[in-house]
């Protein structure tokens, strides 16, 4: 009996030390991953109260928020860093509370494991402990602005300054942690003997997939800052930093990820590097410089246009490199990875075209600017619309390695040396384009007082007739019946009239290879070997994106037989 109590304190002694090490290392984990706001000397803007004029339109002094007819929210904001950031989340505050919660829903759908959630959250804590480090003053008082007008409700993930502050270096984080293609994007320029008027044109679209609901309420954001040039972005609500836009000095810059390894700690997101272009660069070479001070932990391809320049290079970047990409035709592309010298991989330098869908829409692009040698901004529209594959072939809709691959957040049309800007309203690339002149709207931005349209209506880009057809209709449906589907293997749920639903669902994406995946997945997980095996089959015959999916596929059929 003596011989056990000593056995019982020893174990007692080792569990407490056991215990006080794990509140230790929680105390440390808390004080490494604590992110303090920054110091505001004048906090004065915080008094500031938002007017409703109507259900539409919102002001705050000259500053103000209105939805146009269109379905774009439009904003115009001025003034310092804090005083920005305090208006912009007063003015878009109900934004800001659906974006962080539509983001948040379809986190959980694609991770619906609570375990690995924490997991994730605790991880990313501690991956971006230092982030703040990496990210200027100026940009922080601004995010830290916003913050104080974010919902308590998502509290549980982390504090509102630290959650706002993170998101910023959600787009770097996805696709270097999965290279999921959540950012395969697709731009391209010309200009000179490649442009109509010889004048500089592009075209991009952002492809950026969090979820239908993430996209429903994009801001067109016109920003008079007190230093650096004034400059406009598309963006959504709490987001400072630029995926894509353009400032008063014909500079423009959009973002096209490019393959990343995987990161050890982080660095300056890559939207705030882009914003900090366009804030203080105005031209190709001011641009390389700022990409140079700032260390990002992704790699991305930075496309950059100038009026001044009279076109457009390719700042290409990588944790550890840098190189400007230009070229000696009057057209310049830019998929999903890096063309120069310095920077280039031999995987997709030496592949065939078809392993990648970077290199093969890469391919697309070139028969599509073939086909139109002199671009206007309606042929421009018409190539970001288009979802063929090469050869004009039907590969599905939905395939990323179509340019339109219909979940583009937004697609945009910059004519820099007009300060003009077309923006696409929903659904993705398929409604109209709508013009706005920078210098129309910064010379009007303060006097406007209630509901106004700030847009070119006469340059108004029409709506792609896809949008009203019966395909269209076929591919709502088709995002139906795939929902149904992930649902029923997410719950183990067997589908009824499984057969009729599966023969629905080929018929309206019959080229698509994922309609085959879909259905091989549901039959894998109810354990129907030789119906999983021949739908896997049947995918391996339709146009697959990457070389990786393929891959897959074959493993799966491996592992079945």
């Amino acid at each position: 009996m003596h011989r056990l109590k000593k056995i019982l304190k020893v174990l007692l002694k080792i569990i407490a030390v056991l215990v006080i090490l794990i509140l230790i290392l929680v105390v440390i984990f808390k004080i490494a991953t604590k992110l303090n706001p920054p110091e505001i000397q004048n906090s004065i803007a915080e008094s500031l109260e938002r007017t409703t004029i109507d259900s539409n339109f919102y002001s705050i002094n000259d500053n103000w928020l209105q939805k146009n007819e269109n379905g774009l929210w439009e904003m115009y904001i001025e003034g310092s860093a804090y005083e920005r950031g305090i208006i912009n989340g007063k003015l878009s505050k109900e934004l800001i509370y659906k974006q962080e919660n539509a983001f948040v829903n379809q986190i959980k759908e694609m991770i619906p494991s609570e375990r690995y959630l924490k997991f994730l959250k605790s991880f990313i804590a501690f991956f971006n402990r230092n982030i703040d480090e990496h990210i200027i003053e100026e940009y922080q008082q601004e995010i830290y602005g916003i913050s104080r007008s974010a919902s308590n409700q998502f509290s549980f993930i982390a504090p509102n300054y630290h959650r706002i502050l993170n998101y910023h270096a959600a787009h770097d984080i996805g696709h270097a942690l999965q290279n999921m293609n959540l950012v395969a994007c697709t731009a391209f320029s010309g200009w000179d003997s490649r442009s109509a008027d010889s004048s500089l044109i592009i075209g991009r679209n952002f492809d950026f997939y969090v979820g239908d609901e993430f996209a429903e309420d994009k801001i067109v954001l016109f920003c008079d800052p007190e230093k650096g040039h004034n400059f406009m972005i598309v963006t959504w609500g709490g987001m400072i930093g630029a995926t894509s836009g353009m400032n008063d000095q014909g500079l423009t810059v959009t973002l096209n990820a490019a393959k990343s390894d995987i990161p050890y700690s982080a660095a300056t997101p890559v939207s705030l590097v882009a914003r900090e272009i366009l804030q203080y660069a105005s031209n190709i070479e001011e641009a390389n410089e700022i990409a140079k001070k700032r260390k990002m932990f992704v790699s991305e391809s930075l496309f950059i246009g100038s009026a001044k320049d009279s076109k457009t290079a390719i700042i290409e970047k990588s944790p550890d490199n840098q190189a400007l990409f230009e070229t000696e035709n009057d057209y310049i592309i830019c998929s999903n990875h890096f063309q120069s010298e310095e920077l280039k991989k031999e995987e997709f330098t030496n592949a065939k075209t078809c392993d990648y869908a970077t290199t093969y829409r890469y391919k697309r692009v070139e028969e599509l600017l073939d086909q139109n040698p002199l671009l206007n901004i309606n042929n421009v529209a018409k190539i970001l619309r288009d979802q063929k594959g090469l050869k004009n072939e039907n590969i599905g809709m939905g395939n990323e390695k179509a340019v339109n691959q219909l979940i583009a957040h937004h697609s945009i049309i910059f004519k820099p040396e007009e300060l003009k800007v077309w923006v696409s309203t929903s659904p993705f690339q398929l409604g109209k384009y709508v013009c706005y002149d920078l210098n129309e709207v910064f010379a009007e931005a303060i006097n406007i007082k209630k509901s106004t349209i700030i847009y070119k209506d006469e340059l108004t880009i029409t709506a792609d007739s896809f949008l009203y057809s019966s395909d269209y209709e076929n591919f709502v449906r088709f995002k139906e019946i795939r929902a149904q589907i992930k649902e029923a293997i997410k719950t183990d749920t067997r589908i009824p009239d499984e057969a009729i639903i599966f023969n629905e669902i080929i018929a309206l994406n019959r080229e698509f290879f994922e309609t085959f995946v879909y259905i091989g997945d549901y039959f894998n997980n109810f354990e129907i070997k030789d119906k999983a095996v021949l739908a896997y089959k049947k995918a391996l015959s339709k146009e697959i994106p990457n070389i990786y999916q393929r891959e897959n596929i074959l493993e799966k059929i491996k592992d079945l037989k």
